[in-house]
């Protein structure tokens, strides 16, 4: 009986998972059924050694794996193609590293600006021009918001509002969110992208890469190090890092966290929580006025 194609269809009419997470959930299968000669008689426990001991994977790839396992087994325990799961009586349990996220200093990001404001738009080719408007908008804003690059990526024209200098993003699990651009000059470079995208044919979204296709992460990857390499950062950095970068300074400059959670898009505000560990300006203030030593 082929399980894992039954299985993927439950979880495509079910659970209304994205493409991506659906994948995700095949592949972990994928790489059980081979390991595994019985899949109704399963070791759960050598698999699992497998993969830490042979595979050498992180203990964040195992959970997951894990998870995905349970899913499958309760999805065969409900179609009563087995009595029991396997896991009823197996509990995992994994030190978890609590890694903070990882920031871009602020001079650099004004490095990147300037490479922009440092270019003499009317000597460029048409080409270049076009380049030039699509680079400009697509960095500054990952800059001057919290999306991530493939929320970038995802952005169509209809996804604009003009009159709100507004964008609605697709976020992860299929959750919108509207972002306000506040930076005057942000708006101004998506608007003159948005003017010359609704002069061409064919693809509707706001980023497109040569072809006229909507760009990939990769591509905004590439654009991202073509930039650090222009502003001669030799510190390396990934656009994710912009993320960071924007939460860590929100809150910095005194946004409270709950409305940094919702401009964030986090379903939970534990996760957000962590960008007050990098922040070290209120820090500092604390230390200043209060730390008994400073007065020794």
């Amino acid at each position: 009986m082929d399980y894992l194609s039954k299985f993927i269809s439950y979880l495509r009419a079910t659970k209304n998972l994205s493409v991506k997470t659906l994948f995700a959930y095949k592949s972990d299968l994928h790489q059980f059924f081979s390991f595994e000669q019985n899949i109704l008689k399963p070791d759960i426990c050598s698999f699992i050694s497998h993969l830490s001991s042979q595979l050498k994977l992180k203990d964040t790839s195992i959970r997951r794996k894990i998870i995905t396992l349970k899913c499958f087994y309760s999805y065969l325990v409900d179609t009563e193609v087995m009595d029991r799961s396997p896991f009823a009586k197996l509990k995992f349990r994994f030190k978890q590293e609590r890694k903070l996220p990882k920031t871009i200093a602020v001079r650099d990001v004004s490095k990147i600006l300037n490479c922009f404001d440092s270019v003499e738009f009317d000597s460029l080719s048409r080409f270049a021009k076009s380049e030039y408007t699509r680079d400009a908008a697509l960095i500054d804003l990952l800059i001057s918001t919290d999306i991530r690059i493939g929320e970038a990526a995802a952005i169509t024209l209809n996804d604009i509002i003009v009159s709100e200098r507004t964008l609605l993003i697709h976020g992860k699990g299929r959750k919108q969110r509207l972002i306000y651009i506040s930076s005057p000059i942000t708006w101004t470079r998506i608007v003159a992208l948005l003017k010359e995208r609704k002069n061409s044919d064919g693809c509707n979204g706001l980023f497109v890469n040569r072809y006229g296709r909507p760009i990939s992460i990769h591509g905004i990857e590439y654009i991202y190090k073509k930039y650090l390499k222009k502003a001669k950062i030799g510190t390396y950095s990934t656009p994710h890092y912009l993320r960071h970068t924007f939460a860590t300074n929100l809150l910095a400059n005194g946004a409270d966290l709950r409305s940094v959670q919702e401009i964030l898009g986090h379903a939970s505000i534990a996760t957000t929580q962590i960008y007050t560990e990098v922040t070290t300006q209120r820090k500092k203030q604390v230390l200043n006025k209060f730390n008994y030593r400073n007065k020794l």
